[in-house]
């Protein structure tokens, strides 16, 4: 987990419910000047608490859970009362997906396979903004 105590942080919450593809995720995300993976689920109930908890700015989650759905997610975070920056990144990439999730709350989204570095890119600038503005975040969806 990479993070410097002179840069403020970007606490990162991952929900994903495939083990390797989670550690994959967390590894790269880590190595992300300011980021710090600060939590984990593979479930929406227990990732609504773990980034309650965790006092999360970013979530990046899939649309296929076990026990549930990214969508139920989504709208769990959209009645929070903390504001997090929601990334979806999943396969299931057709449009009608990218605009239910864009509908439902999500800032961006991206398709895991052709997409990621896309998704790291801009988890980079959030952390960038983050920190030559304070708690200001880039407000664009990515369609």
């Amino acid at each position: 987990m990479n993070s410097s105590s002179s840069l403020p942080t970007l606490r990162v919450f991952l929900v994903e419910d495939t083990i390797s593809i989670r550690k994959r995720m967390a590894a790269h995300f880590a190595t992300i000047k300011g980021v710090q993976i600060v939590g984990v689920a593979e479930e929406p109930l227990p990732a609504l608490d773990g980034i309650e908890r965790t006092s999360a700015d970013l979530v990046v989650m899939d649309l296929h859970l076990t026990g549930g759905t990214g969508m139920e997610l989504l709208r769990g975070l959209a009645q929070s009362r903390s504001p997090v920056i929601t990334i979806v990144l999943t396969n299931h990439s057709d449009n009608g997906f990218r605009q239910a999730c864009l509908a439902n709350g999500a800032q961006y989204f991206f398709d895991k396979t052709s997409e990621f570095d896309l998704a790291c890119n801009t988890i980079r600038q959030i952390t960038h903004e983050r920190c030559t503005r304070g708690l200001h975040y880039p407000g664009a969806h990515h369609v």
